[in-house]
C-alpha cells in the first residue's frame, strides 16, 4: 500500500462544461448534475459524429 493519501484530482474540460460532474451507481444508472438535453447539444455542436462523416464519403 503507498502511504501518500488519495487526492480527487480534477479532469479538464471544455469551459462550458464547468462543474459538470457524472457518476454511476451500483446499479450501472448514470447521474449527473447537467441535463441530458444540454449534454446532447454540447456535444452535437463541438463533436463530429465518425458514421455521418463515412456515409457522406461514399
Amino acid at each position: 500500500m503507498s502511504d501518500k493519501p488519495n487526492k480527487e484530482v480534477s479532469a479538464k474540460a471544455h469551459k462550458d462544461l464547468d462543474g459538470f460532474d457524472i457518476s454511476v451507481d451500483s446499479f450501472g444508472q448514470l447521474s449527473s448534475n447537467l441535463s441530458i438535453d444540454k449534454l446532447n447539444s454540447f456535444l452535437n455542436d463541438n463533436m463530429d459524429d465518425k458514421k455521418l462523416s463515412q456515409k457522406e464519403e461514399e
